[in-house]
């Protein structure tokens, strides 16, 4: 049975507090197996070019991307009211970050919550929040990746910690807390990055997806299997897909809109996602709410009508 997770709601709409602790609340009750966060931290005005979205030129952002609550301090909100529900982050944004004290949060964080964490990370795209608040350029953005991910192995790992980059540097030392369990660390890929996929066959638990199709999933898995036998890597590769959904409307819409879409329409999706190989699998229905009880009563119509599917 495929692991189904919600967004948490990050979106203006919504309060970071109140709002986030009932809808928390709520899809752990419903039976969801994860709550899910993103990370962006701005909305340029200028989307000509480079600053487009995705760095598609003239591509606009979503105003929905305008007023985005702190991905960890929305999921760390989420993990004090609840006791079950996996947290996860699809993604981190990690040159954004400082490199230890992300992998100090992050462990804290997986501490606190009883170790529910994954770890979900991405190189990110946007030339805008790199210049805002990166301590890398974009074009180095992979290299910072694969030292958050060194950085993080050794600071969640035993005392005295050691590590040396090419920018930080810690000869022996105490560091903590440590995570409660091994967090798992997902990575994101795009379908056709030879050098990304290999990063997650080399560093990570799975790869996780977004704005793919199903027989995207599909190659993009054979082609994940392909290099972890030239790697000789024995351990098998999750699979995560982020379904995106703007809008849910009560009946089926003729023709289907992107990014919009009936209960029933998203429990194919679902369906054919998990068909594709996909072994988790969370949607952003915040983005499709008004409120929170819009959310709630379409999280508790999505379950049911995944698990009724025997999904």
């Amino acid at each position: 049975m495929v692991k189904l997770g919600v967004s948490l709601p990050q979106f203006s709409q919504f309060s970071p507090g109140p709002d986030v602790i009932a809808a928390a609340r709520a899809i752990e009750e419903i039976g969801y197996d994860s709550l899910w966060v993103f990370e962006r931290v701005l909305v340029p005005e200028d989307q000509s070019g480079p600053h487009g979205l995705y760095g598609v030129p003239g591509l606009p952002w979503p105003d929905l991307y305008r007023g985005v609550s702190d991905a960890l301090i929305t999921l760390a909100t989420a993990a004090a009211v609840t006791e079950r529900i996996e947290l996860a982050t699809g993604v981190l944004v990690v040159p954004l970050h400082l490199p230890m004290r992300l992998a100090r949060e992050l462990a804290t964080l997986d501490a606190a919550s009883g170790g529910r964490l994954t770890a979900g990370l991405g190189t990110g795209w946007s030339p805008d929040e790199f210049a805002a608040t990166a301590s890398v350029p974009l074009t180095e953005r992979g290299r910072s990746l694969d030292d958050f991910l060194d950085i993080a192995a050794a600071v969640w790992g035993p005392n005295p910690v050691s590590f040396a980059t090419k920018r930080y540097e810690v000869s022996a030392a105490d560091i903590g807390p440590k995570p409660a369990h091994r967090i798992p660390i997902l990575l994101g890929a795009g379908p056709g990055s030879h050098r990304a996929l290999k990063r997650v066959v080399d560093r990570a638990d799975g790869w996780v997806a977004s704005g793919v199709t199903p027989e995207q999933v599909v190659a993009t898995l054979g082609r994940l299997r392909e290099l972890a036998e030239q790697a000789g890597r024995e351990t098998p590769i999750g699979c995560t897909v982020q379904i995106a959904v703007l809008s849910v409307t009560p009946q089926p819409l003729e023709p289907r809109q992107p990014l919009a879409a009936s209960i029933s329409q998203l429990v194919d999706d679902v369906a054919a996602f998990a068909e594709a190989g996909a072994d988790h699998i969370y949607l952003t229905l915040p983005a499709g709410a008004r409120d929170v009880k819009e959310l709630t009563d379409n999280a508790a119509q999505l379950h049911q009508g995944v698990r009724a599917a025997g999904i």
